[in-house]
């Protein structure tokens, strides 16, 4: 990833929307601040700050956004790990990963270092997650209702919808061909889906895995 010297505009947008992390400002506010017209611009230094690698956008989400401390690197190797049994009150983050792979931090829309690869298994999250795909996550202990999670249930680790209820969470797969998981005591967060960097339904060759690390 490309790393130079902010200009005098994107140092104070930096600063801007460190200042405002919990309560982001709009382009329009951005903007005011900055004392520009358009928006266009605060667009334009948003995007020349992401490829600097100290801005990261959620590729869903513009909006959702996180300020980093300084660039990371243009590749990082993530943890690959599979989706097998953790033994009661296990983590899946506690075993050893299947293997490590290099990706492109700008394939990462969090830190790198709080990113984790899983590979999938099973049809129960068809038809957006396949078995064997690769998928990347952001580590955290805690989601929002109706995102996808990797989480432990019962001692095995999945990749589920997350339904909160009042008689408690619901692990709901995406296949209607699968019943809905009730929450088991030791039920709990690894981390929440952010991507599928890698599909099964066209299997990448090995140089076409290491060319996610080129990816600029």
């Amino acid at each position: 990833m490309a790393q130079g010297k902010l200009t005098s505009i994107q140092g104070k947008l930096l600063k801007l929307l460190q200042s405002n992390v919990d309560e982001p400002l709009s382009y329009r506010d951005l903007a005011e601040h900055l004392a520009v017209v358009s928006t266009n611009t605060v667009f334009y230094h948003l995007q020349k700050l992401e490829r600097l690698g100290y801005l990261k956008r959620d590729p869903a989400n513009p909006k959702n956004y996180q300020v980093l401390g300084s660039p990371e690197s243009g590749t990082v190797y993530l943890n690959l790990y599979g989706l097998a049994r953790c033994g009661p009150h296990g983590h899946l983050l506690d075993g050893n990963p299947v293997d490590r792979l290099p990706v492109s931090t700008r394939l990462i829309p969090c830190r790198a270092v709080d990113a984790f690869l899983v590979r999938a298994k099973g049809a129960s999250m068809e038809p957006r997650i396949h078995d064997d795909d690769i998928v990347l996550a952001k580590k955290q202990q805690a989601a929002n209702d109706g995102e996808l999670i990797v989480c432990v249930n019962n001692g095995e680790a999945l990749i589920k919808k997350l339904t909160n209820r009042r008689d408690g969470p619901l692990l709901v797969s995406l296949n209607t061909n699968y019943d809905p998981i009730l929450a088991a005591d030791d039920f709990r967060v690894e981390g929440v889906v952010k991507s599928i960097v890698c599909s099964a339904i066209k299997p990448l060759t090995m140089r076409e895995v290491g060319s996610l690390a080129r990816l600029a």
